[in-house]
């Protein structure tokens, strides 16, 4: 039996060094080592899901280790951050758009994550964000709507949802003396359905979220929340060039890690997304289809668009009297 000791103190020690190789962060060089998960913010057929499934069928290929989808909706994006962080495994990554959690703090108390838990690693596209209203509202412009808004104080509504761009919509809404209401929902398309049916006069979403009802000749875009204007809709303007720049806010979406995560390793995976974006055409096409505007970028990039959004959401916190809790 004695003789037995120092096998059995070998096996256990080589289990556990073993066990100690796979939680351990991979070098940049033989990264992946194992299968990769992305855990999303957002459910199934979003634009980001639609995204990262492109994304992930081009690296899988290219990784040689199966890319998985894990879609965690809900709790204002809390649900996936919570289960990325948890994890704390280089392997398991978060791709989400930054609204998903750049305003947590402003309107969650003690969310279970600090913001250096989310590591930048790669900006994938940037989301179209549209302000809709019914076809009927007799407005063709932002300027129309001020003029509206103004004119019957009280009297219209606004569909909202937890988020940053709400946050930067309603401070908007309070900086140009607006007396309106917002109308809270938790799914995007029900909202846009009332829009359509006019139960709400105004709402800012996704545009791949309006597009049915513009489509079906209901509601109309008036302009694009995004720095730039997107192909899909080439002819609305930006908020900016409407002349209302304070609601100009990026539909950001992007890739991030663990900040355990080495930066050169963070640098060789957005290197590789941009690669396999840059050679196949067919992903360019299908965002663009879905509504957003390609913009990969390397884990610098995306961390100063992210700043860039936590500085306008600061602003807009600010006017409202919101404080981080």
């Amino acid at each position: 039996m004695h003789g037995l000791r120092p096998t059995i103190c070998a096996f256990v020690l080589a289990t556990l060094f073993t066990v100690g190789l796979d939680a351990a962060p991979a070098s940049a060089q033989s990264w992946p080592t194992r299968p990769v998960k992305f855990i999303l913010t957002l459910g199934p057929g979003s634009g980001s899901d639609i995204g990262a499934r492109l994304l992930a069928d081009r690296l899988t290929k290219k990784w040689n280790q199966p890319v998985v989808i894990e879609n965690r909706p809900g709790g204002d994006g809390i649900v996936a951050v919570k289960a990325f962080v948890s994890a704390q495994d280089d392997h398991v990554l978060l791709f989400a758009p930054s609204s998903s959690f750049i305003q947590h703090p402003y309107q969650h108390d003690n969310p279970p994550y600090k913001p250096a838990d989310l590591a930048p690693i790669a900006r994938v596209s940037n989301t179209v964000v549209a302000i809709s209203v019914p076809v009927d509202l007799p407005v063709k412009s932002l300027k129309d709507v001020v003029e509206l808004v103004h004119a019957k104080p009280g009297q219209l509504n606004w569909a909202g949802l937890t988020g940053a761009i709400d946050m930067v919509f309603e401070a908007w809404f309070k900086g140009i003396g607006a007396d309106i209401k917002k109308v809270p929902y938790r799914n995007p398309v029900e909202a846009a359905n009332d829009l359509a049916t006019g139960r709400v006069q105004f709402y800012q979403s996704a545009y791949a979220i309006a597009r049915p009802q513009v489509q079906a000749g209901k509601i109309k875009v008036l302009a694009v929340t995004n720095t730039e204007r997107a192909s899909a809709i080439p002819d609305i303007p930006t908020v900016a060039q409407a002349g209302y720049p304070a609601l100009t806010i990026d539909g950001l979406v992007g890739l991030l890690g663990p900040p355990t995560m080495p930066n050169d390793l963070r640098v060789r995976i957005a290197a590789d997304i941009k690669a396999v974006m840059d050679a196949d055409p067919v992903i360019k096409e299908r965002l663009i289809a879905t509504a957003q505007i390609p913009n990969p970028g390397g884990p610098a990039e995306f961390a100063k668009s992210i700043d860039e959004q936590r500085a306008v959401l600061a602003k807009a916190a600010k006017d409202l009297g919101i404080a981080p809790k």
